[in-house]
């Protein structure tokens, strides 16, 4: 079957990639006040365990790099400082109410609130295999919801994904049960008896309300995502944005108690995550919101996904067979899947297009019940989910260009950001050191023998260096079609559903 000659990407992504779920209740406001501690960028703190109420401001020694982004830290303490100074309180760098909007939601229509809407009528064709991506906090004996849902739309001949965030509050119809959460269907089906359980309902309902057939699904929990990115030997994920957000002092720590959170702040630059801090950062929300945790599950599933592709990976494939079959529920045969994983080398980040659920797809919305949800904003939803699900003509000619990025200016790992950002324009990146590190404006070489200012133009935009410096030196034999320097102009922090694909 042509499916299995492809199912080293369905391991890569149905495995490593669905990662995240529910939060625990965490403190809404500081319980404490905070000192600021700052320490190097791709460190992975692991804090001593102590008792919040016997804790004290002496601090181990931190190797600082001034010119390194940081990884903030912000601790509770009890111990008042001899000459009290104002509480310091850092915020992510993103303004999340600017980036992600909620709109007003206008009048439902009637036909999301009946009790059987009309079905989407199907998007996708035979040529597509498609995953449905599941992060669940499920544990025996407890009740659970599927917070995390990722659909993985993959080409296998042309060698793209399209991958589509939905966020847990979407109003939908669920087959058998009426109007509700998209959240709730897997346990519906779990507990209703429906036919292939929760799995077979939630592929029912993605496939009635988004016209989006699903082939196979993958359930991970939190433990097994952290022994996954743990046996990878932890991923480098580009955090384009400074994420600030509560955070477990110590995973061993009870989690229901305020006192054992502090505010965590990671950002911007290229950061070495363990499983732990990998996991944090693809669910946490307290202080954003579905939207933008969206884009940070995306952010760490391409890095995951990138990790896995590394040659160095394919000797850990029994290990992450074992984290497989012991946490992962699925309807795909894993060995085969594994055996088959020198085929994912046809795949790269820039072939993987990013699509998310939100405004103006979605507005805010009270049901007559009095919870808040997110309508569907049918006409704008549809043309969204059309483009995900039809082959780019970009990605086909982006994927023949390779842009070198070189960094030229102080600040450490921002040609890995901008790499990122390309590669989610679709573009094949490398990576190349600059001739020094004081450039002021960021520089353009087009090396193409063409010279196609509008190519170059989909390139500065890609990046937001609207005032490079552009220097045309045509090359026929250059390995590279283009070669970006980036200056201290360059701002790192881009939303991705904000480029073109």
């Amino acid at each position: 079957m042509k499916s299995f000659k492809y199912f080293s990407l369905a391991a890569a992504i149905s495995i490593l990639l669905s990662a995240c779920g529910t939060s625990a209740a965490i403190p809404e406001q500081a319980p404490h006040p905070f000192i600021l501690i700052t320490s190097a960028p791709n460190a992975t703190p692991t804090p001593t365990p102590f008792q919040p109420s016997l804790y004290t401001p002496t601090l181990p020694p931190l190797n600082l790099d001034v010119n390194s982004p940081a990884i903030q830290l912000i601790l509770p303490s009890e111990t008042p400082s001899p000459t009290p100074t104002p509480p310091l309180e850092p915020t992510a760098t993103a303004d999340f109410n600017q980036l992600f909007p909620t709109q007003a939601a206008p009048p439902p229509i009637q036909s999301q609130l009946v009790d059987n809407p009309t079905a989407l009528p199907p998007l996708t064709d035979t040529e597509t295999i498609n995953f449905l991506l599941i992060g669940s906090d499920k544990r025996p004996g407890s009740s659970y919801r599927t917070d995390t849902l990722v659909i993985a739309i993959v080409w296998p001949k042309e060698g793209q994904v399209s991958l589509i965030s939905i966020p847990r509050d979407l109003w939908i119809y669920i087959p058998t049960v009426g109007m509700q959460r998209i959240n709730t269907a897997y346990q519906s089906g779990e507990i209703g008896g429906y036919p292939g359980g929760g799995p077979g309902l939630l592929k029912e309902t993605i496939a009635y309300n988004l016209g989006i057939r699903i082939d196979h699904t993958a359930m991970v929990e939190f433990d097994g995502f952290r022994r996954i990115v743990d046996t990878l030997g932890g991923v480098e994920v580009p955090v384009a944005c400074a994420y600030t957000d509560w955070r477990l002092i110590d995973p061993s720590y009870d989690p229901n108690n305020e006192n054992n959170w502090w505010l965590y702040t990671v950002g911007p630059g290229q950061v070495h995550m363990d499983g732990d801090l990998a996991l944090w950062y693809a669910r946490s929300r307290s202080k954003s919101n579905d939207f933008d945790r969206g884009r940070r599950q995306q952010e760490v599933l391409r890095t995951i996904f990138q990790k896995a592709l590394q040659t160095d990976t394919f000797s850990k494939i029994p290990q992450l067979y074992n984290d497989f079959a012991s946490t992962v529920i699925t309807d795909l045969n894993l060995a085969d899947m594994l055996r088959m994983s020198p085929y994912a080398v046809n795949f790269t980040n820039a072939n993987i297009r990013g699509y998310f659920i939100r405004p103006p797809y979605v507005s805010s919305w009270i049901t007559p019940g009095g919870a808040s949800v997110l309508l569907p904003n049918d006409a704008e939803l549809k043309g969204m989910l059309v483009q995900a699900t039809t082959l780019s003509l970009y990605a086909a000619t982006r994927k023949t260009i390779t842009v070198e990025v070189q960094n030229g200016a102080s600040f450490n790992t921002l040609e890995s950001l901008a790499a990122s950002r390309l590669n989610y324009g679709g573009y094949q990146t490398i990576i190349g050191t600059a001739d020094r590190r004081d450039y002021t404006s960021s520089v353009l070489v087009d090396f193409t023998p063409g010279q196609d200012p509008a190519e170059r133009q989909t390139i500065i935009s890609t990046l937001g260096i609207y005032s490079a410096n552009i220097l045309s030196l045509p090359d026929a034999n250059s390995p590279v079609q283009y070669r970006v320097i980036l200056g201290s102009d360059y701002e790192p922090c881009f939303q991705p559903q904000e480029l073109s694909h």
